[in-house]
């Protein structure tokens, strides 16, 4: 197995076995399960459970339409998957903007949650624009970026450990990771896009 495979895999892996745990509250309840986000509870309930019900689903279908096998073989199955996510996007999306507003953090983490809370839905309604014209190209070029931030929920959990490990509060670390959590996932995303680009030019030239 290659290192980017493994890679790949190994996303995938964490963005599944996220968006699976995501959904402890069903047995623990919000405040079991969610301690740090009492506020959030008590003052958003219906933002804080639309966010946590829709964005795992977004991670855990992300994580499988990169597979291309299921999208050769099964296309009206990716087609139907892309519309859920789609619509799981812009549920988490409008409900984590809501919920950015009054970030633990104050306003730079508010900033920071925000602004990713608006480019997931803009990069996600893209990618289901040029599908829709078929575009396909560039389409799994915006769905990259789109999967790039969905896939924040994951850098989040791993950044918090890692401040928290470092001796950090979770408020004071929030303003960190509302910012780490997506900003560098979006940079890789298009170094990534930038070398298929460049990786299919040559082909092509290669071919001319």
């Amino acid at each position: 197995m290659t290192l980017s495979r493994f890679n790949y895999l190994a996303a995938v892996v964490l963005s599944m076995l996220v968006a699976l745990v995501s959904y402890r509250f069903l047995a623990l309840g919000l405040d079991d399960a969610f301690p740090d986000f009492k506020d959030h509870i008590a003052l958003r309930n219906l933002a804080f459970v639309a966010h946590v019900s829709a964005s795992p689903v977004a991670l855990f279908i992300g994580a499988l339409q990169f597979f291309p096998r299921m999208r050769a073989r099964r296309p009206a199955l990716h087609r139907w998957l892309g519309r859920i996510y789609g619509v799981s996007v812009l549920i988490g999306g409008i409900s984590g903007f809501w919920l950015a507003l009054g970030a633990v953090g104050g306003p730079i983490a508010s900033a920071g949650f925000g602004l990713l809370a608006i480019a997931w839905v803009f990069s996600t309604a893209q990618a289901i624009r040029l599908a829709m014209a078929g575009s396909f190209m560039e389409h799994r070029e915006w769905m990259i970026r789109s999967f790039a931030l969905t896939f924040a929920a994951v850098t989040l959990r791993l950044l918090l450990v890692g401040f928290m490990v470092a001796g950090f509060e979770y408020g004071p670390a929030t303003v960190y990771i509302a910012w780490l959590c997506w900003v560098p996932n979006l940079i890789f995303a298009q170094w990534w896009i930038s070398r298929t680009r460049n990786g299919n030019a040559g082909t092509r030239a290669a071919n001319a």
